[in-house]
């Protein structure tokens, strides 16, 4: 009676390949984004072939359990590891897609819905492109965003702005101009470049100081370069500046302002 030799699945390499290839392409193109080396849609192009050769890993990786389950092909390890390593890259894409689910199909946020202020950075084709609210998108950002409200103060102008260039230094916001002179001026505004935590994709900012006679209003904007949606991106970055800005006036003058 002779015993066939047990195969080593192919598959199962593949597998294992596939998924540390996978692996090392996602930290590489996360890494140079964030320092700038890579363009964002090309960035956003190479996570789409990321989730798709996890994909692939994972595909290979139940090929060859059923050569092992079927056959008993050797190559439990390789099919293991390929496994863990496409759960792993994929499991940021499936959090992303809970949220794209949960959160509105909002890119552009701003605590002045019929007055937003305006962003002085230039969209090419690739961009998404700056238009007024409809309203619905007023009425999606206003029950979902119920935070993002401008801000009134009773202080001097300059004193006002000086607060926001102070909050804005603490920030890794690039200016896209030297921060305005407040002499003689009754309306500012200052245009900055933000990008998100994770992904570093940019967002366009505009923070407008006006002076109305009585009050100075801080309304402010953020708006996403690029995706349909951007995940409660520009609303938290508005709220969590003004909500500094707030303190920042406090602590000068030991009054809360009026949103």
């Amino acid at each position: 009676m002779e015993i066939a030799e047990r195969q080593t699945s192919k598959a199962a390499g593949w597998s294992r390949r596939t998924g540390a290839f996978a692996v090392v392409l996602l930290l590489s193109v996360l890494i140079g984004h964030r320092y700038d080396l890579v363009e964002t849609p090309v960035f956003l192009w190479v996570l789409a072939i990321v989730a798709l050769l996890a994909a692939f890993a994972l595909l290979f990786a139940g090929f060859a359990f059923s050569r092992l389950w079927n056959f008993g092909d050797r190559g439990g390890r390789d099919l293991a590891v390929g496994a863990l390593l496409a759960l792993l890259v994929l499991a940021p894409y499936g959090v992303v897609a809970y949220q794209a689910a949960t959160y509105p199909p909002l890119n552009d946020i701003s605590t002045d819905l019929d007055d937003p202020p305006a962003l002085a950075a230039t969209r090419t084709g690739d961009m998404n492109m700056l238009s007024p609210p409809t309203p619905g998108e007023q009425r999606l950002q206003t029950e979902t965003y119920s935070l993002v409200t401008g801000r009134s103060y009773d202080l001097p102008f300059d004193s006002v702005l000086q607060a926001v260039k102070t909050v804005l230094g603490r920030r890794d916001w690039q200016l896209a101009v030297p921060f305005p002179d407040a002499s003689g001026q009754s309306e500012v505004t200052i245009d900055a470049l933000a990008k998100s935590f994770v992904l570093s994709l940019p967002a366009d900012v505009a923070i407008r100081v006006a002076d109305d006679g009585d009050t100075v209003i801080v309304d402010m904007r953020s708006a996403s370069r690029y995706g349909r949606y951007d995940l409660g991106d520009n609303a938290a970055r508005i709220v969590d500046f003004l909500a500094e800005l707030d303190q920042e006036v406090a602590g000068q003058v030991g009054v809360a302002p009026a949103e």
